[in-house]
C-alpha cells in the first residue's frame, strides 16, 4: 500500500478532471485518485448524491453509504479507523457539527483516530436551503475538540493540496468545504503546508486575515480598493484554523496597526475568535472581525447574497481596515436587517 503521492501533480490532473470549479468537485477526483493508490482510504457517503457514481462505480469496496444517518456514519468511521481505514466521512457541514457532534467527539476526536470529516455546504454556502443547512457554527465547534485539526481551502487548487496533505495527518482531521463554485484564487503551483498561512499579498499598513473561498476573494478585493486610495493591506489566506499559524498572526499584529479578519461562519467563535485569542495572549493590537452577525438568515438568496446580507462583503473589509488605521468604531457589520441593497447583487 503506498503513501502519500506529489501534491502538484495530484492538483493539476484533479482540477483538470473537476466537473464545476468547485472545491467540492476537486475534492472527490482528489479522492478517488487517492484510493486508487491506497486501498485503505475509504469513502463514507451519507446518501450526498454523486459519490456513488463517481466513486463507489469505481472503488466498490472502498466505499459506504451510511444514509441519511450522520451519528452512525461517524461511529461507523470510527471503528474503521481503529482498525487501519482510513476513511473520509462525506457529509454537510450543518450535520457534522451539531447532528453528529456527540459522536464526532467521543469517538473520533477522544480517540484520536484518522478520519477525515469533509463537510460541504459550510458557511451559508447551502444559500437557499436555509438555517437548517447553514453551518454558522462548525468551525467554533470543531476547533474547540481536542486532537481535531481544522483546515478551510480558498479554491478548487488549494482544496486538492490540503486533502492529498490531510490523508495521512495523524488523527482526526475536519475540512471544510462550500457547494458552489467560487473564483480562483491560487495561479500556477502553489506550496501548501498545514498550520502555515500563505501570503497573498503583501502591505505595511493593516492585515487582512480570510479563511475560505469568498473571504479569500473578498479580501483581496478589499485590499485592491484600499490600494487605490493609497492604503497597502497584506492579504493572508489562514487555510488552517486549528493549529492556527500563530507565529505569523503575532508578526502581522506587530508589523501593521491592526488586524481585520474575514470568514464565512458567525463573528462568534471562528477565524476571528481564533486570531483575537493569539493577539491577545502575545501581541496586543486592534482586531476588527468581519463575519456572519450573530443571527439565523431569514429570507433565501445565493450565498454571496447571504453574505453580504449578513455583513460579509468586500465593501465590510474595507470599513473595517478603515476603522482600524484610524482607531475609530466600525459599525458597517451590525445590522438591524438581515436584508441590505447589496445582497440583490
Amino acid at each position: 500500500m503506498s503513501g502519500p503521492q506529489s501534491a502538484h501533480g495530484t492538483a493539476r490532473r484533479a482540477v483538470e478532471d473537476r466537473q464545476d470549479g468547485s472545491d467540492r468537485a476537486a475534492y472527490r477526483a482528489t479522492l478517488l485518485e487517492l484510493a486508487r493508490a491506497d486501498r485503505r482510504i475509504w469513502c463514507l457517503d451519507s446518501d450526498m448524491g454523486g459519490l456513488e457514481k463517481q466513486f463507489e462505480a469505481v472503488l466498490p469496496q472502498q466505499y459506504v453509504d451510511l444514509g441519511i444517518a450522520e451519528a452512525n456514519l461517524m461511529s461507523v468511521a470510527a471503528a474503521l479507523a481503529s482498525t487501519g481505514i482510513l476513511p473520509f466521512v462525506n457529509t454537510m457541514a450543518a450535520f457534522a457539527s451539531a447532528r453528529a457532534l456527540e459522536q464526532v467527539k467521543i469517538d473520533i476526536a477522544y480517540h484520536r483516530l484518522p478520519v477525515r470529516i469533509v463537510a460541504t455546504h459550510s458557511g451559508l454556502s447551502a444559500g437557499h436551503l436555509g438555517p437548517t443547512h447553514h453551518a454558522q457554527q462548525d468551525l467554533a465547534v470543531m476547533r474547540s475538540l481536542p486532537n481535531m485539526t481544522v483546515m478551510t481551502p480558498a479554491d478548487a487548487a488549494e482544496t486538492v493540496r490540503m486533502v492529498n496533505a490531510a490523508a495521512y495527518l495523524p488523527g482526526p482531521v475536519y475540512i471544510r468545504l462550500g457547494r458552489g463554485p467560487t473564483g480562483p484564487v491560487h495561479h500556477g503551483d502553489a506550496c501548501f503546508t498545514v498550520g502555515e498561512a500563505v501570503e497573498l499579498r503583501i502591505g505595511g499598513d493593516v492585515t487582512i486575515i480570510a479563511a475560505g473561498s469568498y473571504p479569500v476573494l473578498f479580501a483581496l478585493e478589499a485590499a485592491e480598493q484600499l490600494a487605490e486610495q493609497g492604503i497597502e493591506a497584506a492579504v493572508l489566506n489562514m487555510h488552517t484554523i486549528k493549529p492556527l499559524d500563530v507565529a505569523t498572526v503575532v508578526r502581522a499584529a506587530g508589523g501593521t496597526a491592526g488586524i481585520v479578519t474575514v470568514e464565512d461562519h458567525a463573528l462568534l467563535g471562528g477565524l476571528g475568535g481564533a486570531v483575537a485569542e493569539a493577539v491577545a495572549e502575545h501581541e496586543p493590537t486592534r482586531v476588527l472581525r468581519v463575519g456572519v452577525r450573530d443571527a439565523f438568515s431569514s429570507q433565501p438568496g445565493s450565498h454571496r447574497a447571504q453574505l453580504i446580507a449578513g455583513g460579509v462583503s468586500p465593501h465590510h473589509v474595507v470599513a473595517a481596515a478603515k476603522a482600524v488605521l484610524s482607531g475609530r468604531s466600525c459599525t458597517t457589520t451590525v445590522h438591524n436587517s438581515y436584508t441590505t441593497k447589496e445582497s440583490a447583487s
